[in-house]
């Protein structure tokens, strides 16, 4: 299943939701990285982190794909007759 494929396919409701809270962090931390105020170091460092960690989660929210879907797909590489190659 190449990555197209999986980025289409159905999410299960659990990765759903860590998606979401996955782009709300992301959109918290890009607040506060580029509030107008002058914010101490700390706070404005740990927000990068923060944007980082809810971009992995979305990221790889997104490319979780239920069981039914990926059995499909590999259904429909693999050769007529049984076995799969390897």
């Amino acid at each position: 299943m190449n990555i197209a494929k999986r980025a289409k396919a159905p999410t299960p409701k659990f990765f759903k939701i860590l998606r979401t809270i996955g782009l709300t962090l992301l959109g918290i931390s890009g607040s506060v990285m580029a509030a107008p105020v002058a914010l101490p170091a700390a706070v404005v460092s740990a927000a990068g982190y923060i944007a980082v960690a809810g971009g992995v989660m979305s990221a790889v929210s997104q490319v979780t794909v239920e069981d039914s879907a990926k059995k499909e797909a590999d259904d429909e590489g693999q050769p007529k007759g049984g076995e799969p190659d390897g």
